[in-house]
C-alpha cells in the first residue's frame, strides 16, 4: 500500500480566509462569531453565526464562473485554488488523468434553491434561472474544482452531514493508497446561513441562544453550553502518493496515516449518548494507521457544543483510551470557528496539520465552567506548546455518520 502526503492546504473560514490568518486566529483564541445581519432575524431564537466577511469571490474565480456557482461552491473553489498554489502542483507537466477531486458538502447550494424558488413564486416559472440545479447539486464544488483545472481523475462528492469532510480526506486517503490516483483534492464546503436552514436548527432545538455575547456563544464542553453556532466555509487539502510528491520535490506538511468510518444506526440527529459510533470509528482508524492508542498526541475533538455531543465523545474518547484518555489534549476548533458543518473536517484537518507543524494546541475557548461529565483536559481557553507527532480528527453527522482521521509528522 502506498504512502500518503500532504502537500497543500487552503481555507475560507470566519476567522481567516487563508491558512495563515486561519492559524493566528485559532492560536491566539479569536471567536469569528458574530451577529447575523445578512437577513432579517428578528423573529428568530438565534440571531448569531459564524459569516465569512470580506469574501469577493470574483476577485478570486473571476465574475463569470463567480455567478453561475452557489457560495458553498465559490468557497470550495478558492479554498482549493490556495491548495493547489501551496501545493506547487505543475498541472500542465501532470498526468491530470491521474488527479482526482474529492470535495462534499452538507447540504450544497440552499440559497440558489431559495432564491429561485422566490422567483418563481413571484415572477412565474419561466423565470427560475437555466442553471438552477447545477448551482444547486451537493457534487458541484466538486465537480467545478475538477473543470477548472482539468482535473479528470476521480471525482466524489460525500454526502454525510457534519462527517463529509472527513469522508472526503478519508476517501481519497483510500484512493491514493491502492494506487487509484497520484493526487486528490479533498475536502468539504459550506454556505447554510439562510433564512430557511436557520429556522429549520431553531425548530430543532439544536443551537445557542446566546445572542448578546456572540463570541461567548460557541462553548463545546461547558457546563453552560446551549448549543452549536451554525456557520460556513471551506477546507481543502492535495494529498498525493509519497512517490508522486517526492519525485517532484514537493514540500510535504504532513502524512495521512489511518481512516476510520462508523454508523451509529441510533437516531436522525441525536448522537448514541454512549458514543458507540464515535468509538468505532476512532479505533477503527488508529487501527488503520497501525498504531496503539497510547501514540496518539492530541484529538481535535468534534464537539460542537450540544449538550448530548460533548459527553458522548467524552465517553468515546474515555472508552478507547482508559485511563489514559486523561494526559491527551483534546482541542475543540469550533469554539472559535462555529459549526462549518460538511467543511468542519477540511478545515480542521488543516488546524491539525498547523498544530503537528508548530507544536502548539489551539484553545477551546470558552471553557468557563467545566461539565462534571465532562472531564478531560481540553485546553481550556489558552494554547499550549506541546510535542505533537501524531493526531486525531473527530468528525461526527446528523444520522449517525462518523469518519475520523489520523495525520502524522511525515518522516522520510
Amino acid at each position: 500500500m502506498k504512502r500518503v502526503v500532504i502537500t497543500g492546504m487552503g481555507v475560507i473560514t470566519p476567522v481567516g480566509h487563508d491558512v495563515g490568518s486561519f492559524w493566528a486566529a485559532l492560536t491566539a483564541g479569536k471567536s469569528g462569531i458574530s451577529a447575523i445581519d445578512t437577513f432579517d432575524v428578528s423573529s428568530y431564537k438565534t440571531k448569531i453565526g459564524g459569516l465569512v466577511r470580506n469574501f469577493d469571490p470574483e476577485v478570486v474565480i473571476g465574475r463569470k464562473e463567480a455567478r453561475r456557482m452557489d457560495r458553498y461552491c465559490q468557497f470550495a473553489v478558492a479554498a482549493a485554488k490556495q491548495a493547489l498554489e501551496d501545493a506547487a502542483l505543475d498541472l500542465e507537466q501532470a498526468d491530470t488523468n491521474r488527479i482526482g477531486v474529492y470535495i462534499g458538502s452538507g447540504v450544497g447550494g440552499i440559497q440558489t434553491m431559495l432564491d429561485n424558488y422566490r422567483t418563481m413564486l413571484t415572477r412565474g416559472p419561466g423565470r427560475v434561472s437555466p442553471t438552477l440545479v447545477p448551482m444547486m447539486i451537493a457534487n458541484m464544488a466538486a465537480a467545478q474544482v475538477s473543470i477548472l483545472y482539468g482535473l479528470k481523475g476521480p471525482v466524489l462528492a460525500p454526502v454525510t452531514a457534519c462527517a463529509t469532510g472527513n469522508n472526503a480526506i478519508g476517501e481519497a486517503f483510500k484512493l491514493i493508497q491502492r494506487g487509484g490516483a497520484d493526487a486528490v483534492v479533498a475536502g468539504g464546503s459550506e454556505a447554510t446561513i439562510t433564512d430557511l436552514s436557520l429556522a429549520g436548527f431553531n425548530s430543532a432545538g439544536a443551537m445557542s441562544t446566546r445572542n448578546n455575547e456572540p463570541e461567548r456563544a460557541s462553548r463545546p464542553f461547558d457546563a453552560e453550553r446551549d448549543g452549536f453556532v451554525a456557520s460556513e466555509g471551506a477546507g481543502i487539502v492535495v494529498l498525493e502518493s509519497l512517490e508522486h510528491a517526492v519525485r517532484r520535490g514537493a514540500r510535504i506538511h504532513a502524512e495521512i496515516v489511518g481512516y476510520g468510518a462508523s454508523a451509529d444506526a441510533y437516531h436522525m440527529v441525536a448522537t448514541d449518548p454512549e458514543g458507540d459510533g464515535a468509538y468505532r470509528a476512532m479505533k477503527e482508524a488508529i487501527a488503520d494507521a497501525g498504531l496503539a492508542p497510547d501514540e496518539i498526541d492530541t484529538i481535535n475533538a468534534h464537539a460542537t457544543g450540544t449538550e448530548l455531543g460533548d459527553v458522548s465523545e467524552t465517553k468515546a474518547i474515555k472508552r478507547l483510551f482508559g485511563s489514559k484518555a486523561y494526559g491527551i489534549p483534546v482541542t475543540a476548533n469550533k469554539s472559535m470557528t462555529g459549526h462549518t458543518l460538511g467543511a468542519a473536517g477540511g478545515i480542521e484537518a488543516v488546524a491539525l496539520i498547523k498544530t503537528i507543524q508548530e507544536c502548539v494546541i489551539p484553545p477551546t475557548i470558552n471553557l468557563e465552567h467545566p461539565d462534571p461529565e465532562c472531564d478531560l483536559d481540553y485546553v481550556p481557553n489558552r494554547a499550549r506548546k506541546a510535542d505533537v507527532r501524531i493526531g486525531l480528527s473527530n468528525s461526527f453527522g446528523f444520522g449517525g455518520h462518523n469518519a475520523v482521521i489520523v495525520l502524522r509528522k511525515y518522516e522520510a
